[in-house]
């Protein structure tokens, strides 16, 4: 059984009714997000937990900063994110090494763009602020990888920069940042596993946008840091 202890769905449509985002197939958004949520999901996961949704923005461009523990997590972020509960699709950033053949195709299809870590291109920045621009809502694992020892690992500088950057390009644009734990019993997920996702308080990102853009982005992926740390105690 799934058990989702949170408050209701911000919205009683039909995803295929509240997204519109630029850039999604939503043929396909609306074949994968039902059957991933009432089909797959509930069949592999014994339990998923969901605490915190009333952190989430209705509105605001947002970016969703989840810990990664799991491939299982690119499915329990919409889950627990996505759009039965805000009504807006997870524009996941990956990266480049996954968007080749078959799988690079379906990301590109439901929204995921790619960005080359070692080398970040300015294009794919510009897309991403282009993105909260239009008030989507974006998905970027800040730690970048995988991690199974249920530690928060450094996180990457480029989420605080891109936010910023679209905070400051576009004043009172509004953006914010909200943290997400995932947690798996056992740390491997295997069937019949438990999941528990903790949604953590929004990061209001036009309070770095005032001074040195490095500087800021410093400070507000320190804040991240420390707001992954504060739910991640599970």
């Amino acid at each position: 059984m799934v058990t989702v202890e949170s408050i209701k769905p911000l919205s009683n449509s039909s995803p295929s009714t509240q997204t519109k985002s630029s850039g999604v197939a939503h043929w396909l958004t609306s074949i994968v997000y039902p059957l991933g949520r009432y089909g797959v999901l509930p069949f592999y996961f014994k339990k998923i937990t969901v605490t915190g949704q009333e952190n989430l923005p209705k509105d605001s461009p947002l970016i969703l900063a989840p810990t990664h523990r799991s491939r299982w997590d690119a499915f329990i972020v919409p889950f627990a994110a996505g759009p039965y509960v805000t009504g807006r699709d997870c524009r996941f950033m990956v990266t480049a090494d996954e968007m080749k053949g078959l799988q690079g195709w379906f990301i590109r299809q439901i929204g995921g763009f790619a960005v080359n870590q070692k080398h970040p291109a300015i294009a794919s920045l510009r897309y991403g602020v282009d993105l909260l621009r239009q008030g989507e809502m974006l998905v970027i694992f800040p730690e970048a990888g995988i991690f199974r020892d249920n530690q928060i690992h450094p996180l990457k500088a480029g989420l605080g920069r891109l936010a910023i950057q679209a905070e400051s390009h576009y004043p009172n644009l509004g953006v914010k940042i909200v943290p997400i734990s995932i947690h798996y019993s056992p740390n491997i997920p295997h069937w019949r596993s438990e999941v528990n996702v903790t949604i953590g308080k929004p990061l209001e990102v036009k309070e770095y946008a005032t001074g040195s853009a490095k500087k800021e982005s410093i400070r507000l992926m320190s804040d991240l840091n420390q707001g992954l740390i504060d739910i991640d105690s599970f």
